[in-house]
């Protein structure tokens, strides 16, 4: 499995052979049954993970007890709460396994350890924060005041691993939408006939 980690730090064209060896020792895998937490709200974030199998959910609790999802992770992504890691703070949101997953994990010590061993890990933490950058900026473009109907339509082209991969629940919660709604806006595309 530390293959698919390799590959990954390979293909960012950031880091040589020598520094790829040398970085994998740091990340341990784990695994997460569907469920686990990677990261709780309200704990300090204590790591970095990179899935190599699986996915996870990130969400935060509203005064309800309503998750309201953020984002979905996938193979070859890193899963972290950045602002949080990076300034060892509370994170303001859980990090759960919505399938069994294999992440590679590096705690904040051994973190800070290997970027002052291997600086051209900065390049690929750069792109690693280009990428949560674009998937935020993306999100806002596209789901930010449409209609249901619009936003499941969004996700059926540009992202269908989402419907393949999250319940319906979860998919409402991060389209902003309640089940109900996904529920009629998955009638009106796939069976115009019956509303």
């Amino acid at each position: 499995m530390t293959d698919v980690f390799e590959n990954y730090l390979s293909s960012t064209e950031e880091l040589s052979v020598e520094e790829i060896d040398f970085s994998v020792k740091f990340f341990k895998p784990i695994h997460l049954k569907k469920g686990d937490f990677f990261i709780r709200e309200d704990e300090v974030c204590r790591h970095i993970g990179f899935i190599a199998n699986g996915a996870v959910k990130a969400y935060a609790v509203d005064r309800e007890g309503k998750e309201n999802i953020t984002c979905f992770k996938f193979e070859n992504e890193f899963v972290t709460s950045f602002p949080e890691f990076v300034n060892q703070e509370k994170s303001k949101r859980s990090i759960r396994a919505i399938e069994d997953c294999v992440i590679y994990r590096i705690a904040y010590p051994e973190y800070q350890h290997l970027l002052g061993q291997v600086t051209t890990w900065n390049g690929v933490i750069k792109l690693v924060m280009e990428q949560e950058y674009n998937q935020k900026e993306r999100y806002l473009l596209n789901f930010n005041n449409r209609s249901a109907v619009d936003k499941y339509r969004h996700i059926l082209s540009d992202e269908p691993m989402l419907i393949q991969r999250t319940t319906t629940q979860d998919l409402a919660s991060y389209l902003g939408v309640t089940q109900r709604s996904l529920t009629r806006a998955k009638a009106q595309i796939h069976r115009p006939d019956v509303l």
